[in-house]
């Protein structure tokens, strides 16, 4: 009975600590959230008061207003809508088509290259930035969405292969074999059956990937020159250089910039949980 008690006791203080510190981290991570959301609704006047006022009185939703006004945000946005759409329809559709073949396919030199294609997960970013940029300089890319878009529809990146990879591995073979004896080619198993049947990760795949291309600042940054081609966040750094005392504006002007991407994971936070559990899609 002391031995039941005891345990109990250890369990509870265990559970109590494990959600404790992660109450403090998530306590911590939204507190600038919360932070940039009531500035964008204060007036001048109430950002930088001693002690700090954490409620706006009255809230001034002319703010976003005059935000959006500063700047082209709607032109901004709408690059990076475009530069999105393509991503995720890229990414998806060419990682899950090499993952598939990965995975599913038989051929020599199968498994060599795919360590290989994740032995390039390792590689810093940093060192491929100036090779890169030669090379597109040198097909004359440069100020244009090609950069940011042709690394999308040439594989979709390893790690999303490998997300999807490790997902078609738990599809049973004798599925696809069955659908083979049917007569179905390679290609429409890989339509009707694998894609289907992969959703979860698929959808973990266009997450990731929007949640990339809509943050990314150094792409755009490289690579595009043109201020009518910038995205959100080039847009965005650029209004902090003009209105950086301006903090309301450029608090509410963040929040315009990064809504999309919250309310994308209060809507989408249980298909995530999903795509990383690698066999949710598989019964």
């Amino acid at each position: 009975m002391k031995t039941n008690r005891s345990y109990n006791k250890v369990k509870i203080i265990r559970k109590t600590t494990i959600y404790g510190v992660l109450g403090f981290f998530g306590i911590a991570y939204l507190i600038p959230l919360f932070w940039m959301i009531t500035t964008s609704l204060k007036p001048d006047d109430q950002i930088m008061t001693i002690p700090m006022q954490w409620f706006p009185k009255p809230p001034q939703w002319k703010n976003y207003i005059e935000a959006v006004r500063a700047f082209p945000f709607f032109r901004y946005l709408g690059n990076t809508v475009f530069l999105t759409t393509v991503n995720i329809l890229g990414n998806t559709f060419t990682a899950a088509l090499v993952a598939y073949s990965f995975s599913k396919l038989r051929w020599k030199g199968r498994d060599i290259l795919f360590y290989i294609t994740i032995a390039t997960m390792f590689i810093p970013g940093q060192v491929l930035i100036i090779p890169v940029y030669i090379v597109f300089s040198k097909l004359g890319w440069v100020n244009t969405y090609l950069p940011l878009i042709a690394p999308a529809l040439l594989g979709g990146g390893a790690f999303n292969i490998f997300l999807l990879r490790q997902f078609f591995v738990s599809i049973p073979d004798e599925l696809l074999e069955c659908a083979r004896i049917d007569g179905a080619s390679e290609f429409k198993i890989f339509l009707k059956i694998v894609l289907p049947m992969s959703k979860p990760a698929l959808f973990t795949v266009a997450l990731f990937t929007i949640v990339f291309t809509w943050n990314d600042f150094f792409g755009p940054l490289i690579y595009l020159h043109d201020p009518s081609k910038w995205t959100l966040a080039i847009g965005l750094r650029s209004f902090q250089q003009q209105y950086h005392t301006n903090w309301n504006l450029l608090m509410a002007a963040s929040t315009l910039t990064a809504l999309p991407l919250i309310v994308m994971y209060f809507v989408a936070q249980n298909r995530v949980m999903r795509g990383f559990s690698m066999r949710a899609g598989i019964k």
